[in-house]
């Protein structure tokens, strides 16, 4: 049911040659906080998707509840770095009946308008979130991932220069 989007990138000579000068574990904490930064400019444009679809006179906001995780079971199975963007809270509403709980309430309704319905057409905010950023996404990731390679190819040097 889930749709998932995946890319590859090319053409980052110069970001692959400064990773081969960096530790493993810099790397991976580099990439973690670029990846970060890349996902949030995802999870900002699906808010803004949501909040042009979602109804103002309700009191549950699907903007309110879009969020950004870690994904610590992908990194501990394959050892890749990921994070998921999501409407929080599941796709049941768990009390009886329809309580209005105030802007961060549940909002299993998203699906509807995501995927759409036999009576109503979709209006895609999370799949194209991702879709119409991709080249910023990727741009910022790229950006911050050489700043954090640099950072750690600088701090190496200072820690070689003290220990000589």
């Amino acid at each position: 049911m889930a749709d998932t989007i995946e890319f590859s990138i090319t053409g980052l000579d110069s970001l692959l040659g400064k990773l081969e000068a960096v530790t493993y574990d810099v790397k991976r904490k580099g990439g973690r906080s670029a990846l970060r930064k890349a996902a949030q400019l995802v999870a900002n444009k699906a808010k803004e998707g949501a909040a042009r679809v979602d109804d103002a006179q309700t009191g549950r906001s699907i903007a309110a509840n879009i969020g950004l995780r870690w994904n610590g079971r992908l990194f501990k199975r394959t050892g890749d770095l990921g994070f998921r963007i999501g409407v929080m809270h599941g796709a049941v509403i768990r009390e009886k009946g329809n309580p209005d709980k105030g802007l961060n309430g549940p909002t299993p309704h998203w699906r509807l308008l995501e995927f759409g319905t036999e009576n109503m057409r979709a209006q895609p905010f999370m799949r194209s979130a991702l879709a119409d950023n991709i080249s910023a996404v990727t741009k910022t990731f790229v950006n911050e991932y050489e700043k954090a390679i640099d950072r750690a190819i600088k701090r190496a040097k200072k820690k070689a220069a003290q220990g000589v």
